[in-house]
């Protein structure tokens, strides 16, 4: 049996750690952040995949050296918050910097609304730098929606505010990140904390303590690359083929990048069941690529590995739900397939694509669509001094896939969805969208 592609990385990473090696200070990878590696190198343009947070504020709230001051204290307690990716000698690897974490104030050009400009920095983001950066733009004009109860069309960039932009490297972070990094960066934010606060011990043990916690990971994804899992994968993925086209080229304009449409459901007592969100993903797919493709769409799920400590980093897996565009929606059957899915939720996405391959699949590896599922109630405000920031949502970036779906969980289910406008047009989106509504619980309306 051949060793699984998590125990060839391994194997690579420890020659490199060889006595006298001066890449022994490399940090190894995850299975997820290799994925993302893998995406920026095969991207024409070298994108990076970015997790922005937007909070707006009372314009003069945020005093940009104290929070910055703040961000580097996060860095330097952080390791994956001041390391960048690189390859040495065909390994991709993470490579501790100092910490350094840059604050831009993003000058609006006429007419141009804080919203715009801020996806106009975003934009440029340039994929070798600081795995963590702040944008601020002031006095906007327009666009920003905020995510609370009220309806997204709502114009959240009114005169007087600002809003700061919390941006990270999707290798640096995953969802179980980024509650833990606003309340840190606001409490280090209130004590007027900086890099220097944190002693050289205290950075060691967090070094030490990262790279055990990768290295546990990479030990369980090994595992999970078991010939009985791999052989579930490759009969589970057998008839799922990408459906969507690849991107066109789009003509230049003023029209974003991305399309989106959103709705707001009652709902339920504990909410709306996952396996309920992946029969609405199948729905949205079908009307999308018609009826009777196996359509391949991806969630992240998964933690940090037994006995490692809560460290910052990517350790979600990407779990390939197989949409059966063509067989009736049964519930149970679903939810019955998923928990089989879940108990090989660990082995990682590059070996369930081989694993679907030698199965039989024609599927290349690319998602028609993904699906990311949160709950508003695990949500806190950005807090700088006494002021609590109201969290926005700037749409029209880059989408990695033709289309993405996300639902928040909470006294509402809050849907929205993204779609590529190189790959789908806005009116068959929209009817994908309606299809997803429409298949949800009957208990649930959309409205």
């Amino acid at each position: 049996m051949l060793p699984s592609i998590t125990g060839q990385y391994l194997a690579r990473y420890q020659r490199l750690g060889d006595a006298g090696d001066p890449a022994a200070a490399l940090l190894p990878v995850t299975g997820a952040q290799r994925r993302f590696l893998l995406v920026r190198a095969l991207d024409p343009a070298g994108r990076a995949d970015i997790v922005p947070m937007f909070f707006a504020f009372p314009r003069g709230t945020v005093d940009p050296a104290r929070l910055r001051a703040a961000a580097e204290h996060l860095a330097a307690r952080h390791p994956v918050l001041r390391s960048q990716p690189c390859v040495v000698r065909g390994t991709p690897v993470l490579r501790p910097q100092p910490a350094e974490v840059p604050l831009e104030h993003v000058i609006r050009a006429p007419g141009e609304s804080a919203e715009d400009a801020l996806r106009r920095a975003l934009a440029d983001w340039a994929a070798q730098g600081p795995p963590l950066r702040l944008f601020l733009a002031r006095d906007g004009a327009g666009g920003a929606s905020p995510q609370g109860p009220r309806d997204a069309s709502h114009d959240a960039s009114r005169g007087g505010e600002e809003v700061l932009a919390v941006v990270l490297d999707h290798t640096a972070c995953d969802g179980q990140s980024l509650a833990r990094i606003v309340e840190e960066l606001g409490a280090a934010y209130r004590d007027r904390l900086g890099p220097d606060d944190l002693s050289p011990a205290e950075a060691a043990t967090e070094l030490a303590a990262y790279r055990d916690a990768v290295l546990r990971q990479l030990d369980a994804e090994d595992r999970a690359a078991s010939p009985r899992a791999l052989a579930y994968w490759g009969d589970r993925l057998r008839t799922a083929q990408e459906q969507a086209p690849l991107p066109r080229k789009l003509p230049i304009s003023a029209e974003l990048p991305s399309g989106a449409v959103e709705s707001r459901i009652p709902s339920p007592v504990g909410g709306v069941p996952f396996p309920a969100l992946l029969d609405a993903c199948r729905a949205a797919a079908g009307a999308l690529f018609g009826t009777g493709p196996v359509s391949p769409v991806g969630y992240p799920w998964g933690g940090r590995p037994a006995g490692a400590e809560p460290v910052l980093g990517c350790f979600l897996n990407t779990v390939v739900f197989p949409a059966d565009t063509g067989a009736a929606t049964v519930p149970e059957i679903t939810a019955t397939d998923w928990w089989d899915d879940l108990d090989r939720a660990d082995t990682p996405f590059d070996e369930v694509v081989r694993a679907a391959r030698a199965g039989g699949s024609a599927w290349s590896g690319r998602l028609d669509g993904l699906l990311t599922v949160d709950d508003s109630r695990h949500r806190t405000p950005l807090v700088l001094g006494a002021t609590p920031g109201r969290e926005v949502h700037i749409g029209g970036r880059q989408v990695r896939a033709p289309f993405a779906v996300s639902a928040t969980q909470g006294p509402e289910l809050h849907l929205r969805m993204v779609w590529d406008r190189a790959v789908l047009d806005d009116a068959a989106a929209e009817d994908a969208f309606a299809a997803l509504c429409g298949a949800l619980p009957a208990e649930a309306p959309a409205h």
